[in-house]
């Protein structure tokens, strides 16, 4: 999506399945003084006590949605929907015109020659207008559900309902520009990551610059 020059920075936006690796790529990223700005931080926000999301999932949900503080009860929330196609519908009706609002507010304010935006769901997303290209962060579906079951001590059931929930991998790669697999060493992942900085880093100069 190269255009006329201009300084708004050269967005990349980095996506892949749940317990893919989204994290540590966006932190080396962010390791190499690249702006980061993720979306699942931004959901955690736009749904603290007070703000009118939390209100509007209480409504839709119950009580038993929220925790004995008055805060959102994330785990309970997240087996109601992953159990139910239209919870799961309600809920990012709720969500994602929030996050997509603040993910181009921080994204404005945040400057570099180009940027990072982590967007777990980007198939289908609105997003997928606002960025130039998107990074896929690729692995096998058992490394995803054995992240999982050591990261939530979640049941093997519902990893795989968790996974059917999201876009396929296969979705995932037909939108990718660029890939990063992780199914190898966080040495393995560096280096990939490496390679892609100096790419972005070319592709924002090249729009900082201009046609020819």
């Amino acid at each position: 999506m190269d255009g006329a020059p201009d300084n708004t920075p050269y967005r990349v936006a980095l996506t892949g399945g749940i317990a893919s690796g989204k994290s540590v790529v966006a932190h080396m990223f962010a390791e190499l003084g690249v702006p980061v700005i993720d979306t699942d931080v931004i959901a955690r926000e736009v749904v603290q006590p007070g703000e009118a999301a939390l209100d509007e999932i209480r409504e839709r949900f119950g009580e038993r949605v929220v925790d004995a503080a008055g805060g959102l009860d994330r785990a309970r929330l997240r087996k109601l929907v992953f159990a139910d196609e239209g919870s799961r519908l309600d809920l990012e009706a709720i969500l994602h015109p929030r996050i997509g609002s603040e993910t181009r507010r921080q994204a404005a304010a945040a400057g570099g020659d180009y940027q990072i935006i982590v967007v777990p769901l980007l198939t289908g997303s609105a997003l997928l207008e606002f960025v130039d290209r998107v990074l896929v962060v690729d692995c096998e579906e058992n490394t995803q559900i054995g992240r999982l079951l050591a990261r939530d001590a979640e049941s093997v059931a519902q990893a795989r309902r968790i996974l059917a929930a999201q876009a396929s991998r296969d979705e995932r790669l037909a939108i990718a520009d660029d890939v990063i697999g992780n199914d190898g060493s966080l040495e393995d992942v560096r280096r990939q990551v490496n390679a892609l900085d100096a790419d972005y880093r070319r592709l924002a100069g090249r729009r900082h610059d201009g046609p020819g």
